[in-house]
């Protein structure tokens, strides 16, 4: 019996100090997929920053139901095979409840079909090309606005105040550049604008002179432009350089929105409109508060992007908590019936044309102006007064 005791005694011993910290520290994991490295981790940073800082947040007000949430972050260094094992790992390695992040299009639609082929959630919250919600994928939601909708806060000022009657499109080659130069070639010739020019790019070049000088020649009243911060910033810089002079340079979100942006670029930043999915002065519940949050801990202003991760964040806290388990099945039924307020906007799936589970936002415009990025359209929205007619000659002296 004496022996008996002690054998049981070692036993409940061992299993206090392997089983119950264990339990203690046991953390529901999502898994990050974002480019942190290559040529689009200016973006990866501050979505990244954005999780992390929503993370701190969520974990100090009680977590998931008690337990703490874990971010696990890889990085897709830009590259659409890189993204597929990076979800792969999450997957089946780490054991994920669900993925979030999704930034560069061709990644996000890498990383979508791994978590359909698994059977797990994914919320997209930046990647837009259309068909990445287009291919009737029933685990993969996204949060941010398609591509094809970039333009739709524009349309009114081009009709209202810029009046063009010719327009220049350069796009990356890549599947965000190409779907939203496609959409906006659409959009033109819904309203009576002539394409004079079409051109696609490879991401990355070092001189864009040979298709400006395209550009210069067809002489187009609007030149829009799809393109990430680095090659947005050289596009602008050879624009001024050539003194291509259009009645406006209008950016398709990416690269147009980041601070790099006007950094890299300079004065040729100035007076470059863009579109945008948000800003901080929006009425959406703690837009404000989390733009400040941001700039007071990491000394640099954020934008639409971390916006998107920071809302994310929220949205899969709210899913998680929700869940009946944290099966893949019942995170999927929860995450289906989202229906909250972000600082990006509200976020509820719908399905619509062709697209399922995305959700559905407005578009906006901003403006450089004195080295700022200012919200000008709509009006009754606007951070800041347009300006228009622009003088190239007198912004770039």
């Amino acid at each position: 019996m004496r022996r008996l005791a002690v054998v049981l005694t070692v036993f409940f011993l061992a299993l206090a100090l392997t089983w119950t910290p264990a339990q203690a520290e046991e953390t529901i994991k999502v898994g990050i997929i974002l480019p942190l490295t290559g040529g689009q981790a200016a973006f990866g940073e501050i979505e990244k920053n954005s999780f992390e800082m929503a993370l701190e947040e969520i974990n100090a007000a009680g977590g998931i139901n008690g337990k703490k949430l874990e971010f696990l972050f890889e990085d897709d260094t830009g590259k659409p095979e890189v993204a597929r094992s990076a979800a792969e790992k999450l997957i089946n390695k780490d054991k994920v409840v669900m993925l979030g992040g999704g930034y560069g299009s061709s990644e996000t639609f890498a990383i979508s079909g791994v978590a359909q082929q698994n059977s797990l959630p994914f919320l997209v919250n930046t990647g837009s090309a259309d068909k990445i919600t287009e291919q009737n994928w029933d685990y993969v939601f996204r949060l941010n606005q398609a591509v094809s909708e970039y333009p739709t806060g524009l349309e009114s000022f081009l009709t209202e105040v810029v009046k063009p009657q010719t327009a220049a499109i350069l796009f990356e080659d890549s599947a965000f550049g190409s779907g939203g130069a496609k959409s906006f070639q659409e959009t033109c010739d819904r309203m009576g604008i002539k394409v004079v020019l079409s051109e696609g790019y490879s991401k990355g070049g070092m001189d864009f002179k040979p298709l400006l000088v395209k550009v210069k020649q067809a002489n187009p009243d609007l030149v829009y432009m799809i393109s990430y911060v680095m090659d947005a910033a050289l596009l602008m810089t050879q624009s001024m350089e050539l003194r291509i002079m259009p009645k406006a340079f209008i950016g398709g979100g990416a690269g147009f929105t980041l601070p790099e942006f006007a950094k890299n670029a300079g004065k040729a930043a100035e007076m470059v409109f863009s579109a945008t999915l948000w800003y901080q002065t929006l009425p959406y519940p703690g837009a404000m508060e989390y733009y400040e949050k941001f700039v007071k801990k990491f000394n640099k202003e954020t934008e639409y992007h971390g916006a998107e991760a920071y809302a994310a964040a929220y949205v899969m806290a709210d899913t998680l908590k929700r869940a009946k388990s944290l099966q893949a099945k019942d995170v999927r039924e929860a995450l289906a019936a989202t229906d909250i307020k972000t600082v990006f906007g509200p976020v509820k799936f719908i399905s619509y044309d062709k697209k399922i589970n995305q959700n559905k936002l407005p578009t906006y415009l901003v403006q450089w102006s004195g080295g700022k990025l200012e919200l000008v359209w709509p009006k009754e929205v606007a951070s800041k007064p347009y300006v228009f007619p622009i003088d190239w000659e007198k912004v770039w002296k």
